[in-house]
């Protein structure tokens, strides 16, 4: 089984992709900016704002998949500037407080939007 999931609490796909990807064992998410949703635009205030934002939205598309945070094998986070991992690490840690899941981080030369911030899961399906 392959299913598009397109969730409608989180922001659209802005280019040809699909937010996620449920198949019969895991959902692939794309990667999650700090994007509001009823904006379509960037929260305000940073790494900390947009951290937020971005596992937000990617609670809200794993729950359009039928799965959830708690379910989460592996993420990767990937950063403009890599001296603010320890902002995003500690709001990170919010959101997966038990058994966290396997994860990598990077630092990149660019992110749509200019984001500070974005984050892709692979989860378990419920």
């Amino acid at each position: 089984m392959k299913k598009v999931i397109e969730p409608t609490n989180a922001p659209k796909a802005i280019g040809p992709y699909s937010a996620a990807i449920k198949t019969d064992h895991f959902v692939y998410t794309s990667g999650q900016l700090g994007i509001d949703p009823a904006t379509n635009d960037l929260v305000s205030g940073g790494i900390e704002a947009e951290t937020h934002q971005a596992l937000k939205n990617l609670k809200e598309t794993l729950n359009a998949a039928g799965t959830d945070l708690g379910n989460v094998v592996k993420t990767t986070v990937f950063l403009k500037d890599i001296s603010e991992f320890p902002v995003m690490n500690k709001i990170y840690a919010e959101y997966f407080k038990e058994e966290p899941p396997a994860r990598s981080a990077f630092q990149v030369a660019a992110l749509p939007k200019n984001a500070s911030v974005e984050i892709e899961a692979v989860a378990l399906v419920n």
